[in-house]
């Protein structure tokens, strides 16, 4: 409640068009919208005030930059997700009564919350829960925050049998203002903010799943169980994300992988990749294709050992950082060697054996370096997030003046070799410093500059990502989108001063002094096997020629054909291709059908009339009709065909 001297002041907002507003201090959002139309009334949801969304009656006490947040506006969506994430937890405890609600953020495409309770719940409460959901919002139960004293707060959670709650306060920093907010008879412990009632939340929404989740992500505590949903602001959006995930189910690499024979994995290695003789065929001509690539963008292929002594990781800040990451082994001579979880120390060494010059700049070093980070086993997820991985790494040395030039030209490579995967849709998000990083903030200033300086030569949009930068540099970050839409972040450019001071590179300057060089780190496919999982699903295993493991089954349709089958293999890998024989005594349909489940992309049918004329019988894969060629002649065009891009 504002008081009678603020009642009388008059204070100034600023729309997002510049436009000026007079509004008495203590104004509200609601307040704001009201004054504004009746019509934006209606539709405000919350109140973005100089920057931050806040609720829609968080009072507006000085001159601020304002907006009227509704569901059209960006940051809705989230509003929507923890919104639906507190209904969630109200509908558990009505029809549970005896479950402990945790903590329930909004996510990616929508919201969970973790729950303790004795009994597991099953796929078929998910119904009756969701339904109970819709009852809540119904009632349009008006959200309503709450500041409360931390004692207190603790003691009523403590009665109420809500010790995670109580867990939780006790663990803000005392200078934390602990906030409730109530919904009808139910509250929750939240910082908020919420939409002004649980109508507004509509009805996209559904409940997705259920997992186990230890509380606050630590094994040593005890197993929650999580249940998963999704949101959004209208049916229709709701209706296109489920599609997706159908689709995206239909796409899932771990299956295509297993019915074209790529790889498999298993308990006793998990976290690493067998890779079949087809997959190892794949992942090979994607490390042929980026090597090729390099050798013509001038870099030079290094390789570094994989067992490093701690001393290193621990010059570098590694050790302090990714400890926990990190696979250690202990030698006979009291040494503890860490498996290297990224490659850039080891490169830093490369660059100090001998003197360097200015004129020896910029060197680009690449590595296909083998890596080993000990990821927790709940989070592997097939060949997309593996323990063991290999990364198209590479770093530049350079001189400062270089950084633009450096960024533009890995910006050209890395587009063109997206371009070539089959991707043109690239988002470029540029990361700056986070919360816990290594060296100075001047040295932070300057890298930030120099980045955002050279990235902006390049034309290319960007968007911002405040904090997730590496914690030795700030970094652009190149997001790719698949044939379904979904986001991949990939690529990585990093400008790094810190850490080739802190491992003593340094390079004898035109002044002919010693001076300490830019270190650029990048990668454009991030890891070989997620990139190969990415294009798994991009392509749904319907993989381009110049790709696919096997790009042509030759099967007979009758026996008689067999000596013939052989001749137009000989010839087809005196060409290059990488072909398949299938001489099986079994009907033509059933070998199309084989070959198609195993993503073929070409078959050559032959029989008696074929062998006697030379010919073949193209059926490409998922098309109905074949044509039939001359032998040399359907060579010639798959040959073609399965060249490299020509970009390369």
């Amino acid at each position: 409640m504002a008081s009678d001297a603020q009642a009388n002041a008059e204070i100034h907002v600023t729309l997002p068009d510049g436009a000026k507003r007079p509004l008495p201090a203590g104004a509200t959002g609601a307040d704001l919208a009201a004054s504004i139309a009746k019509s934006l009334a209606k539709k405000a949801i919350a109140l973005k005030l100089n920057g931050k969304v806040v609720d829609l009656s968080t009072p507006i006490n000085a001159d601020s930059a304002v907006e009227i947040v509704t569901p059209d506006s960006e940051d809705a969506i989230e509003l929507y997700r923890h919104d639906c994430a507190h209904v969630l937890a109200e509908a558990v405890q009505e029809l549970y009564p005896d479950t402990q609600v945790t903590i329930g953020p909004a996510i990616e495409n929508g919201f969970y919350y973790d729950f303790a309770r004795d009994e597991p719940f099953t796929p078929d409460d998910l119904a009756t829960i969701e339904a109970k959901m819709k009852q809540i919002i119904q009632r349009n139960e008006v959200f309503e925050r709450e500041e409360w004293d931390r004692d207190e707060a603790i003691a009523f959670f403590e009665k109420k049998g809500e010790a995670y709650k109580a867990e939780l306060i006790r663990d803000l920093p005392e200078s934390e203002t602990i906030s409730v907010y109530r919904q009808g008879e139910w509250l929750d412990l939240c910082r908020g903010p919420h939409m002004p009632s649980t109508g507004k939340i509509g009805t996209a929404f559904k409940l997705m799943s259920i997992a186990g989740a230890y509380w606050r992500g630590d094994h040593r505590n005890a197993m929650l169980q999580r249940i998963y949903g999704t949101a959004w602001r209208t049916d229709k959006e709701l209706k296109a994300h489920l599609t997706m995930l159908e689709e995206a189910e239909k796409r899932d690499h771990r299956r295509l992988g297993r019915e074209m024979g790529l790889f498999h994995l298993q308990e006793e290695a998990a976290g690493s990749i067998f890779w079949h003789a087809k997959g190892w065929t794949l992942y090979r001509q994607c490390e042929a294709y980026v090597r090729r690539r390099l050798e013509a963008a001038e870099y030079f292929e290094v390789k570094t050992p994989q067992l490093v002594d701690r001393a290193l990781w621990e010059a570098s800040g590694h050790w302090e950082k990714f400890r926990e990451a990190m696979f250690t082994a202990e030698s006979d001579d009291d040494r503890t060697l860490a498996l290297k979880p990224m490659n850039c120390p080891c490169h830093v060494q490369i660059f100090k054996q001998g003197l360097k010059s200015y004129r020896d700049l910029p060197m680009r070093m690449a590595e296909f370096g083998s890596c080993h980070r000990n990821e927790p086993s709940g989070s592997l997820h097939g060949i997309m997030r593996v323990r063991a991985f290999t990364q198209d790494d590479a770093h530049i040395f350079a001189t400062e003046d270089q950084i633009t030039d450096e960024c533009n030209s890995f910006c050209e490579l890395l587009l063109s070799i997206y371009k070539d995967f089959g991707f043109t849709d690239v988002k470029v998000k540029f990361s700056d410093r986070p919360d816990v990083r290594a060296g100075e903030d001047s040295v932070w200033d300057k890298a930030e500059k120099a980045l955002l300086d050279a990235v902006g030569e390049t034309g290319l949009e960007i968007e911002m990502n405040p904090g997730e930068g590496a914690f030795y540099g700030p970094k652009l970050e190149f997001v790719l989108r698949d044939a379904i839409g979904r986001d991949w972040q990939c690529g990585t450019f990093q400008v790094d001063f810190v850490l080739p001071d802190r491992l003593g590179a340094t390079y004898i300057g035109e002044d002919s002094a010693r001076h300490t060089p830019v270190m650029l780190h990048r990668a454009i496919l991030g890891s070989f096997e997620r990139f190969i999982g990415i294009l798994i699903e991009n392509y749904a295993g319907r993989l381009p020629l110049w790709l696919a493991p096997t790009q042509i089954a030759i099967a007979t349709i009758v026996s008689d054909a067999d000596d013939y089958a052989y001749e137009v293999m000989a010839a087809c890998k005196k060409a290059g291709l990488r072909v398949e024989l299938d001489l099986r005594n079994e009907k033509i349909n059933y070998k199309v059908r084989e070959h198609s489940l195993a993503k073929t992309p070409v078959m050559m049918v032959v029989g008696r009339r074929e062998a006697e004329e030379g010919k073949v019988a193209l059926r490409r894969l998922g098309g109905k009709n074949q044509e039939v060629l001359a032998l040399d002649d359907a060579i010639r065009t798959l040959s073609e065909e399965a060249q490299m891009p020509s970009s390369a």
